[in-house]
């Protein structure tokens, strides 16, 4: 019997006995630790006493007493600090005035190589250097040209290019002053020259402006309108000076990226079919579109202007077939609508969410910005792209 019930004697500790047991342990092996170091502490502490003399004060000698004691000090010790027959003169009064500046003699400095050859610069005729404060491509601030400018920059501020590739086209013969071939990029160009880029009269504008509207609902894009209707000049009237347009119009009930400038040569070429501007729409049918018709839109309808097809589309939302995603370079009037009208749905919602590589990122609805100076190259960058291809293909 006894056997049979030794495994419940010698049962092993569980759970929190078991946690409980090893606390201690722990507990008390700290507390052993600690006993030891203490101690060897102590013995250190007293051997720095004995190698004092401090232990033993009849060993110590007559000038064995403590640092802390002032009785225990023997009259005869020599005092510390300066001797009587030495002493510390007075401290001099001292007087605040006004702090003269230090003059500095204007230093030479010679502009070259180790040998000595090169301009002397005097560091008193220098001028501190000034921060340059970076200002994004349009904030609306008229900008006053010079009488004169280097060609290059000319061209650029004509919204050809870009200065460097100005430069460039420069050098190609590209570009005349007063019906005079030039190839080079510094000649000075003054108000009253013509400068023509092939063949073609160029101006410098004084401030090219560019901005970005996300285009809230029931806003119509034209300057006035006789009805007294809202429209997106309301929005923008006080993002700039200069009188700028829209690159082509969206429909009162459409939403979307819409941009303004009044550099015409951009927008002649956004506007142009031929260049082949990216536009992506949002759609949102009064049904969910079916896979027939799906297929009838990428093949390409013909409407009663002409055959019409789809760069892309997809559907935006993976559950809901009616919300669908659409790429068209078209510039046809209510092309996207009339698209899908076509083949029996009607369009209850449309967004433009790309156009020409802008989107409405953090843009909010009916809220407005200023493209920056590396967007706008890109813009002319891709106009550039599509031209090169045409002439490519048209070779």
């Amino acid at each position: 019997m006894a056997k049979a019930f030794q495994r419940f004697i010698k049962k092993a500790d569980k759970g929190a006995v078991l946690k409980e047991k090893i606390r201690q342990e722990k507990k008390k092996q700290r507390q052993e630790t600690k006993e030891f170091f203490d101690k060897k502490k102590e013995e250190a502490r007293q051997f720095r006493l004995a190698q004092r003399g401090a232990t033993d004060p009849t060993k110590a000698g007559e000038h064995n007493y403590s640092r802390k004691s002032k009785e225990a000090r023997p009259t005869d010790a020599p005092k510390r600090g300066r001797p009587a027959s030495n002493p510390r003169p007075p401290k001099k009064e001292l007087v605040l005035g006004p702090r003269k500046p230090a003059e500095r003699k204007p230093v030479a400095i010679k502009k070259g190589n180790s040998t000595g050859t090169g301009k002397e610069l005097s560091l008193k005729s220098q001028k501190p250097a000034t921060a340059k404060t970076v200002e994004p491509a349009s904030e609306g601030k008229t900008r006053s040209l010079p009488e004169q400018m280097p060609l290059n920059k000319y061209v650029a501020h004509a919204g050809i290019c870009s200065r460097r590739d100005g430069a460039n086209l420069v050098k190609s013969g590209k570009v005349s002053v007063n019906d005079k071939l030039i190839t080079e990029p510094g000649f000075k160009v003054g108000p009253n020259d013509v400068v023509k880029f092939q063949g073609k009269t160029i101006s410098a504008r004084k401030n090219l402006v560019y901005i970005l509207l996300n285009k809230p609902k029931d806003y119509i894009t034209t300057m006035e309108d006789p009805e007294g209707r809202k429209t997106v000049y309301d929005i923008i009237q006080h993002a700039t000076d200069e009188r700028v347009y829209p690159i082509g119009r969206l429909d009162r009930n459409t939403t979307g990226v819409l941009l303004f400038t009044n550099d015409g040569d951009l927008a002649q070429k956004l506007s142009h079919p031929s260049y082949e501007v990216k536009k992506i729409y949002e759609v949102r049918l009064d049904k969910p579109l079916t896979k027939k018709d799906f297929d009838t839109l990428v093949a390409g309808v013909a409407l009663e202007d002409g055959f019409v097809q789809p760069d892309s589309l997809a559907y935006a939302d993976s559950i809901d077939k009616s919300i669908i995603g659409i790429e068209i370079h078209s510039g046809r009037n209510r092309i996207v609508r009339r698209l899908f009208e076509s083949i029996g749905y009607d369009v209850k919602n449309l967004d433009r969410v790309m156009f020409a590589n802008l989107t409405k990122k953090n843009v909010e609805r009916g809220k407005f910005r200023h493209l920056s100076e590396k967007e706008v190259r890109l813009l002319k960058f891709m106009n550039a792209s599509y031209g090169k291809k045409k002439s490519a293909e048209k070779n």
